[in-house]
């Protein structure tokens, strides 16, 4: 039962049983194992407490030590443990006031959110299951561990998780548990953004989004998130055949493409995106809207960079329900006569030599971009003497 990824990581645990104490496998590995699915990362939770572990190995990273988390360096790789724990209220909505280290796994499993994260397993490949994970993976069942309502006060981010988790799984979601979510789903507000926004990018870019975006829409919780309160409308319009988006860039690029009175600044600002997203959306809705004017043309597929053909290609499909293959557009942009304006032969000093009576200032850029086009769409070879000819006789506008 136990892939390569598991095997390798047995000696580690070996480790911390040489030394007295406990050690398993635990919580979204094992789900997915169990589901063959693909694992991301192995966790560990063990009854060693983190001093312990300190002692144990010589390469310990303390990331959440005071929560009982450690990041293990064991054989060039990094694993997340941590000890059993219980926890004492939430009162932020997010941590818990306190912990306390236990030495108990049964303790440690009660107070996780979904009995399919509440799973442990050890290095034989025997499962831990109190709460009846297994069956509910068999049944395809989203159900919380204990009372809904006390799990999803703890945090509230748990509700956003369960909708994720019937986005990525395809999974129903328990009739106690939903009414939970629903129930208490104000307390979403008091959630940072980022924790929102993180898990709403995984959401957005589940297999089964469709069944996702129903669940979003039945419970009405869209009600309490960024944008979508404020234009209630907005998460009834996203098309019956809905396909996942993979970045929460692609998902701003979307929204504005199909409502563009919300504008990138808007989202990015409303769900505290990083610059990096912003860049992304922004370049994802120029290449669109070139496409929707112009087609699959040169300067479509010039413009387009490696990071965000992937993109592009899933939002042409989405909108327009157009297919474009990867290789067809990497096969395209190397017909290109040039890869970038780097490649120009001709750059902004030459400009000022064949016009010495003209100052310095945004006349460069301007006629770098026209030759630029030329160059691209095939107007002009790019040839230092071709280009200086082709200037003389389409003299360009500026400001």
């Amino acid at each position: 039962m136990l892939t390569k990824q598991f095997l390798r990581v047995i000696p580690l645990l070996e480790k911390i049983e040489e030394h007295n104490h406990e050690a398993y496998f635990v919580g979204g590995c094992v789900r997915d194992l169990i589901l063959q699915r693909p694992i991301k990362d192995i966790d560990i939770t063990t009854s060693a407490t983190p001093s312990e572990i300190q002692q144990i190995f010589p390469n310990v990273i303390p990331v959440g030590i005071e929560h009982g988390t450690v990041i293990v360096r064991f054989e060039k790789e990094s694993y997340e443990v941590t000890t059993f724990r219980t926890e004492g209220d939430y009162s932020d909505g997010r941590h818990p006031d306190h912990v306390e280290f236990i030495r108990n796994i049964e303790q440690d499993l009660e107070r996780r959110d979904f009995t399919m994260n509440a799973l442990a397993m050890d290095k034989e490949g025997n499962i831990i299951d109190l709460f009846g994970g297994k069956n509910d993976l068999e049944n395809r069942l989203i159900r919380t561990v204990g009372n809904g309502r006390e799990r999803f006060n703890e945090d509230a981010l748990r509700i956003i998780r369960a909708l994720r988790f019937s986005s990525q799984l395809g999974f129903q979601i328990e009739e106690r548990t939903y009414d939970a979510m629903v129930a208490s789903k104000q307390a979403i507000l008091d959630i940072s953004i980022e924790r929102i926004t993180k898990e709403m990018e995984l959401f957005f870019a589940g297999d089964s989004i469709k069944n996702g975006i129903n669940y979003l829409v039945k419970t009405k919780i869209s009600d309490v998130l960024p944008i979508f309160k404020d234009h209630p409308g907005l998460i009834n319009e996203l098309p019956e055949e809905m396909k996942p988006l993979h970045t929460f860039a692609e998902v701003i690029a979307y929204f504005q493409f199909r409502f563009p009175e919300i504008s990138i600044q808007q989202w990015v600002k409303a769900w505290k995106c990083s610059n990096h997203t912003k860049r992304m959306a922004d370049m994802l809705c120029s290449d669109i809207k070139r496409y929707e004017a112009n087609g699959l043309d040169e300067m479509t597929i010039y413009r387009l960079n490696e990071e965000g053909m992937k993109s592009f290609i899933r939002l042409v499909d989405l909108i327009f329900n157009v297919q474009i293959s990867l290789t067809e557009l990497h096969h395209a942009k190397e017909k290109l006569p040039i890869q970038s304006r780097s490649e120009l032969k001709i750059n902004g000093n030459h400009l000022l030599s064949f016009f010495p009576d003209r100052k310095r200032g945004s006349w460069i850029k301007q006629t770098l971009d026209k030759i630029e086009e030329a160059v691209v769409t095939g107007k002009v070879h790019n040839q230092y003497d071709e280009i200086k000819e082709w200037l003389k006789w389409n003299p360009i506008e500026t400001n």
